[in-house]
């Protein structure tokens, strides 16, 4: 058991580099070198990758669909990094190295979300489950590390709560989102 506290804890932290970090500093370099498809992709990106910051409210808060919404993050964040063509395109074309940084950055992300999905795709059912065993509580210890750092005077139920009404409030930005990209639809700006 202690070697999956280990690795959860190691996945966490490659979760916040590349998942927090990293698109942060590309965002603020592609703002500062004017790059537009750039800005419109990682601004796609950080609403879906919302779902991530909402899983760990859920998981603070114990509420095993935490564990479903972790999956399904890391199967949406990719396809949000490789669905829109036409800014693919224009950042391969581009001769910035912002452009380059990023397409190195969706690889790793991709690979790191694939490694995601073989390693806690496992605890799934964790989702389904009246009571967590060991090994899904686990899962709970780095959020509830986070709440210790940021949030240490409010209960975790009440985080929990957050994370609930984070989630209705993704799910309906989601259906809005879908709506939008129908096919006859008026796309306008999407990001």
């Amino acid at each position: 058991m202690s070697w999956l506290v280990k690795a959860i804890w190691v996945d966490y932290s490659l979760a916040v580099a590349l998942t927090v970090l990293l698109p942060l500093a590309l965002l603020i370099w592609a703002f500062a070198v004017g790059l537009r498809p750039l800005i419109q992709l990682l601004i796609v990106y950080w609403r879906v990758s919302s779902l991530l910051a909402v899983t760990v409210y859920l998981m603070i808060g114990g509420l095993p669909i935490s564990f479903l919404s972790g999956a399904m993050a890391r199967l949406l964040i990719p396809v949000c990094l490789w669905f829109w063509q036409d800014w693919s395109t224009a950042l391969r074309q581009s001769r910035s190295w912002a452009a380059r940084a990023f397409l190195l950055w969706r690889w790793a992300v991709t690979g790191y979300m694939g490694a995601g999905i073989l390693f806690s795709g496992a605890f799934v059912p964790c989702a389904f489950r009246a009571s967590l065993s060991a090994e899904c509580r686990a899962w709970l210890e780095p959020p509830l590390g986070f709440r210790e750092i940021f949030h240490p005077n409010v209960p975790p139920e009440l985080l929990g709560s957050v994370g609930a009404w984070g989630l209705v409030a993704y799910l309906l930005y989601s259906v809005y989102f879908v709506w939008r990209l129908r096919p006859g639809a008026d796309k306008g700006e999407l990001a």
